[in-house]
């Protein structure tokens, strides 16, 4: 897949993402405080809810690359921290997983 292709590719994967997110009543109208959006921890552990990150910090970051052409990650493995989150929680999300995945192997090619 080329450049272009794998961004548009990505960009769509976003948006499916917070549709997935949204269905699960994961989403949230406001944003945390800055501080929180700080972290330095993986997955900000330490101040965001693993929804919180993928909302406010994975996406907008994937999706400034993507909308810019800008070089993407070589490397992404997310989708197994989400079913971790999601077997904790007690939550089956196949479709959030699954578009996960997606993610992980797009930008691990």
């Amino acid at each position: 897949m080329n450049s272009t292709a794998t961004h548009q590719t990505l960009a769509v994967a976003l948006d499916d993402l917070e549709v997935s997110l949204r269905a699960l009543q994961w989403w949230q109208e406001q944003s945390p405080p800055a501080q929180a959006l700080a972290s330095t921890q993986p997955f900000a552990l330490d101040t965001l809810r693993f929804p919180q990150w993928l909302q406010f910090l994975f996406i907008p970051k994937l999706k400034a690359l993507a909308d810019n052409a800008n070089p993407l990650p070589g490397n992404c493995s997310v989708a197994p921290m989400a079913e971790e989150y999601c077997r904790a929680q007690g939550v089956s999300a196949p479709a959030l997983v699954s578009q996960l995945q997606m993610i992980d192997r797009l930008l691990t090619q």
